[in-house]
């Protein structure tokens, strides 16, 4: 993934996250040009399907004029979910990338470790975000 979209998807999370919103963020790129970009808004919305992806191409959808997304492609922060592949796929989007698979948040980061320049990937700040968005969650409870 370019850069320029990792920084993208970060800032989305981070607001979603804010927002009290699971912070998953997606964006959609045609011609090298982000077209449209969303975060969860589940909660706010008191929408079921107001998940990042479905958002993002409903978007994308309007500023070009059609369900048709066939030269478009798809950045995550989170491997979409069965409803929203299944919509991905209606949609015709060429290619999903998604920065981490479902993980388990607890395990995978719980010390995570830096690179000898003290610099996280964007895949472990993306872990990170996820891992103190559930822990607030647990507290409060």
């Amino acid at each position: 993934m370019q850069e320029k979209y990792l920084k993208t998807l970060m800032k989305l999370a981070k607001r979603a996250s804010a927002k009290n919103e699971v912070p998953v963020s997606a964006i959609i790129v045609k011609n090298d040009k982000i077209i449209s970009k969303a975060f969860n808004k589940r909660e706010q919305s008191h929408n079921v399907l107001a998940h990042a992806e479905v958002i993002a191409i409903k978007k994308a959808s309007k500023k070009l004029k059609t369900w048709r997304l066939f030269d478009c492609d798809l950045y995550v922060t989170l491997k979409p979910c069965s409803i929203c592949e299944n919509i991905i796929k209606q949609s015709r989007i060429r290619n999903v990338y998604y920065l981490i698979d479902k993980p388990d948040i607890k395990k995978e980061y719980k010390k995570t470790k830096f690179n000898k320049m003290n610099i996280c990937t964007y895949e472990q700040m993306y872990g990170l975000i996820l891992k103190n968005f559930f822990q607030k969650k647990r507290d409060k409870n």
